[in-house]
């Protein structure tokens, strides 16, 4: 077997465990399954992930960095808070729920994994939490840049956006309506900047 570097061998046997969990789930997912998804001997996956808590524990890290990548770029910030909201909300449904099913059911069962296994607890906070900064962050830069206040702290906007998008992702998943779900954002984008504004329903 030629030599890979050990940083380039674990990205691609994230990437194996990755689709080993999207075919299989957690449950039936083992180190020798991803080892047959990357094609090598089992030994060798063991090398660089000895037990599968580890392997689990890189990938949802990696989901997590995806996601929050994706978020990071979703929001223009040069057009005011309003625009971030809307634009943002929408250009990260479509680039990561609409037609990324399998991606999504993913995060939700690494996210019961990590909530159901001891020592593994904090992995979904920093979950949640790491959406919320992303977001709160170019909220903030939206707000700043037009010369905006909000009624509220950045950082609870940021966690009611992330509260609804995971509502209309859970429901997207089990019963995928494009139009409800431009419905539902919509709704959302009125309600935060609702309470960005400090106006009444």
């Amino acid at each position: 077997m030629p030599y890979v570097e050990a940083s380039v061998r674990r990205q691609q046997f994230i990437a194996a465990a990755r689709a080993a969990l999207a075919a299989h789930g957690v449950a039936k997912t083992s180190l020798r399954v991803v080892a047959a998804q990357a094609d090598v001997p089992l030994a060798t996956m063991q090398y660089v992930f000895p037990s599968k808590e580890k392997l689990l524990r890189a990938v949802i890290e990696d989901v997590v960095d995806e996601i929050a990548g994706v978020l990071q770029a979703s929001a223009a910030t040069d057009q005011g808070l309003e625009n971030a909201i809307r634009q943002g909300l929408d250009t990260f449904w479509a680039k990561l729920v609409q037609g990324g099913r399998e991606l999504q059911l993913l995060q939700y069962e690494l996210t019961m994994y990590a909530l159901r296994t001891p020592g593994h607890e904090e992995l979904a906070r920093h979950q949640y939490a790491r959406y919320a900064g992303v977001v709160a962050r170019w909220c903030r830069q939206a707000a700043e840049r037009a010369g905006e206040t909000a009624a509220v702290s950045f950082d609870h906007l940021a966690r009611m956006i992330v509260a609804g998008v995971d509502g209309l992702i859970l429901q997207y998943v089990c019963d995928p309506d494009d139009a409800r779900a431009r419905e539902g954002r919509e709704a959302l984008a009125d309600m935060t900047i609702r309470l960005a504004k400090g106006t009444a329903a």
